[in-house]
């Protein structure tokens, strides 16, 4: 098991803790569950024992995993058994500031994650195919059906202006 120091332990909190808790987000829309994702993210990166060859990598292995820690996280049952009593305690987060945000929060799980990663983060389409585990193709389907659909739903003149 790699050790990692103070340091070190900083280091990854401060360059990727942003990165966890709004990918985390874009999937289960809960502000809570992100921060448990990204919590349970850099208990797995402290303890893991993993090693990279460049930041890239590490980066790559951090978005991968919280993908797959967030996937889990939706099909997990706790998830779809909810008693009301729980419900009605839990505060709902708090509002975007932007309509864009709004608007790609609106979008199915799969155009969603596209449009993060590839607006967002900077991806190229080869690297989130990689990343999700999808065909090139199908990523490319992804984000221009999410385009499409913050188009029709921001409207093209105002969505061209802000995207």
């Amino acid at each position: 098991m790699k050790q990692f120091n103070r340091a070190d332990a900083e280091r990854l909190v401060q360059t990727y803790s942003d990165l966890i808790l709004r990918l985390a987000y874009t999937y289960l829309k809960s502000t809570h569950d992100a921060e448990d994702i990204c919590q349970n993210i850099f208990l797995k990166l402290l303890t893991g024992g993993q090693t990279f060859d460049s930041p890239a990598h590490e980066k790559a292995w951090i978005i991968r995993a919280t993908a797959n820690a967030c996937k889990d996280s939706l099909r997990a049952a706790h998830r779809r058994n909810v008693g009301l009593e729980a419900a009605a305690a839990t505060p709902a987060p708090a509002a975007p500031d932007s309509d864009v945000l709004d608007a790609v929060m609106a979008l199915p799980r799969k155009y969603r994650e596209a449009v993060y990663l590839h607006y967002y983060e900077g991806y190229s389409v080869r690297e989130i195919a990689s990343l999700l585990g999808q065909s090139e193709s199908a990523v490319s389907a992804h984000l221009s059906r999410g385009r499409k659909s913050l188009r029709t739903t921001l409207g093209g003149d105002l969505y061209e202006q802000r995207v």
